[in-house]
């Protein structure tokens, strides 16, 4: 899979690896500002048991 998106990233390998942080950095923004607060709500901490 990620050999897969390297390979059709266009431009040399700089540009790539730019484009990648970028998208990675877009991907991490979305889970901590939107998935992970709604799922927050989901989970209720104090209701777990452990043994």
């Amino acid at each position: 899979m990620y050999g897969a998106l390297w390979r059709i990233l266009p431009g040399p390998w700089w540009v790539r690896l730019l484009i990648i942080l970028v998208l990675l950095a877009a991907v991490l923004y979305g889970l901590f500002f939107y998935v992970f607060p709604w799922v927050s709500d989901l989970v209720y901490p104090s209701e777990v048991t452990v043994e």
